[in-house]
């Protein structure tokens, strides 16, 4: 027997109709003889019935034998049932089975998933992945992640851009994480990487006069596993010859705005805002801000410059963070936020309460009446509540308020969690110090141009710490959902930069040489960006983790349970690639 029809299509319409149907028993009941099936498959679930009165005892011996997962196919009619499922789509039908044959028998599964999620664990769930895959959960997030490669591909297509496949053994160069190595058996003691991401090669096809590529590229970096961040993760990766930064945010808002109405039917408002990453830092305290509520951080370092409170006379940058309707808080909550700006490296948190009009309990004694006007002003709070404050290094207040302030909007639900709010982040500076190591670092990346207006300073080596990129930023609810640039096209700035980052000639001539080269046959002036999947199908989804929309991902700790990996080798496979294994003592 072969299936006419899926387990999600068929309607009242259909009544009468001889169909035959195949899937995965969800549901099985035996109500005083009359047998009761809920046949799945991807599509949805149909009822079946069969009944004793008209069918043979073969028949209904094999349907008794059924148990939930089995894979059977099914023939009968089509009727409307007396009282219709709304859970179901096709809950005003059932189907009269005159026919049952099992495909295949099923152990009991080890968790069940019939409220259409699973109930277990999630490493349980990750080592029997091909079972959680029947989820109705997870066969819509997977449907989600198809629904966007399409409309992804087909948005850049009609944009002019054609999809190029770049290659997943690559050269090994430093991009900011660890590579993954693999060991080549024809030149014993050499090594392929596996990519980082498609940079290079994306910036060598604008050279090679392709003008307009993409790419659902795999990514490969070895790097401690979280939430939002897989050894092994997909990005849409996009490149433009002669392109500005202003073409390159229209292009991308004009493809988030088609794939999430394709998706799952949201209209976004476009264009997006922007925001300076000053600005952002200045306001949010972290360079990937959620709109969706306010609470913004106020710079009060001109009020407490001269107080009498030694910790903020002393401190080089005092903010605070005020929330109204929460001046309730237990000392015993305070305390908990108090202990999180500790974790997060912070002396402490300070704090106030604001209550009718005037500020009360914490620290409100040491404070002047200047100190407290100027509070009191600055916040614009018209109900009670609560504020509290980060002192010393501007850096540390801002990662301990932003981090409060997040963590706040989260206990206390203050945003709609179905309203999408996306923002540019612009400006970056191209450098930052490491004070530890006495360098200078990439900001995002070696191959960022600067900010036109900088060029100069740069290329003589004044005020590398002021010298601004242009490099961008696309956030979505507090997610970074894409990052990019617009990438340097001359060997001479290229070099340059390599040169500030401390790389002697001879090594970048030896990671780079063939790029600089590249460049040296008319390169384009380009730019692009890159989206990551993952996280872009995870916000869809509502899901908190990027390997609920991953059909096979890693585990937290790195490993694949349900394959075992990684895994030994033999040891004749370690000599074909010329490799022996050192056990440590």
């Amino acid at each position: 027997m072969y299936r006419t029809n899926s387990c999600g299509e068929l309607r009242k319409s259909d009544e009468g109709k001889n169909v035959t149907l195949s899937g995965w028993i969800h549901k099985y009941r035996n109500l005083g003889g009359l047998v009761f099936f809920d046949l799945r498959d991807r599509y949805g679930i149909t009822q079946i019935i069969f009944d004793p009165n008209s069918l043979g005892e073969n028949i209904m011996e094999t349907a008794n034998r059924c148990r939930n997962e089995y894979v059977v196919t099914i023939s009968g009619i089509v009727r409307v049932k007396p009282e219709p499922n709304k859970n179901l789509s096709t809950g005003e039908i059932e189907i009269a089975a005159d026919n049952i044959f099992i495909e295949n028998a099923s152990k009991t599964p080890p968790f069940n998933f019939l409220d259409g999620k699973s109930d277990a664990k999630e490493d349980l769930r990750l080592q029997y992945r091909y079972i959680d895959l029947r989820s109705t959960k997870m066969t819509q997030n997977l449907l989600i992640r198809h629904k966007v490669t399409m409309a992804v591909r087909n948005y850049l297509s009609d944009k002019g851009f054609i999809e190029i496949e770049t290659p997943t053994f690559s050269k090994s160069t430093p991009e900011g994480a660890r590579d993954y190595l693999v060991p080549s058996r024809l030149y014993p003691g050499m090594f392929y990487a596996l990519p980082q991401s498609p940079q290079i090669y994306k910036q060598l096809l604008m050279v090679a006069g392709q003008d307009r590529y993409f790419q659902i590229a795999r990514c490969y970096r070895d790097e401690d596993s979280r939430k939002d961040r897989q050894p092994e993760f997909t990005q849409i990766d996009i490149e433009q010859s002669f392109a500005t930064q202003d073409e390159i945010f229209a292009l991308t808002e004009g493809m988030f705005a088609d794939l999430f109405g394709k998706a799952v039917g949201v209209e976004l408002k476009i264009p997006f805002e922007r925001l300076t990453y000053k600005e952002a830092m200045d306001d949010y305290g972290v360079d990937k801000p959620d709109l969706r509520y306010g609470l913004k951080l106020k710079n009060i370092t001109d009020i407490t410059r001269n107080s009498n409170f030694q910790v903020f006379k002393d401190a080089p940058c005092v903010k605070y963070l005020a929330v109204e309707e929460i001046e309730n808080f237990s000392r015993k909550r305070i305390g908990e936020y108090e202990d999180y700006a500790k974790h997060l490296g912070a002396k402490g948190l300070a704090f106030t309460k604001f209550i009718g009009g005037k500020l009360e309990g914490g620290i409100s004694k040491f404070l002047s009446d200047d100190e407290a006007a100027g509070i009191i002003s600055s916040s614009g709070m018209k109900k009670d509540g609560l504020i509290f404050f980060g002192a010393g290094k501007e850096d540390m207040a801002n990662k301990v308020l932003g981090a409060v302030r997040i963590r706040i909007a989260e206990e206390l639900k203050l945003y709609d969690s179905d309203e999408y709010r996306f923002c540019w982040i612009t400006d970056f500076p191209l450098f930052t110090y490491n004070d530890e190591e006495g360098r200078w670092e990439a900001m995002h990346h070696m191959f960022t141009m600067p900010r036109p207006e900088h060029l100069d300073n740069m290329l003589n080596g004044r005020d590398l710490g002021n010298i601004l990129g242009q490099l961008y930023d696309l956030v979505g609810n507090g997610v970074e959902l894409a990052s990019g640039s617009i990438r340097i096209h001359d060997p001479e700035i290229q070099e340059k930069v390599f040169t500030i980052l401390g790389m002697p000639k001879e090594e970048y001539e030896s990671k780079f040489g063939f790029m600089l080269n590249a460049f040296r046959y008319g390169a384009p002036p380009h730019g692009g960006i890159a989206p990551g999947l993952d996280r872009l199908i995870a916000m869809l989804c509502k899901e908190d983790s990027i390997r609920d929309v991953i059909a096979f991902p890693k585990s937290k700790n790195q490993n694949c349970l349900m394959m075992d990996t990684p895994s030994q080798v033999s040891p004749e496979q370690l000599e074909e690639v010329s490799i022996s294994i050192v056990k440590e003592k």
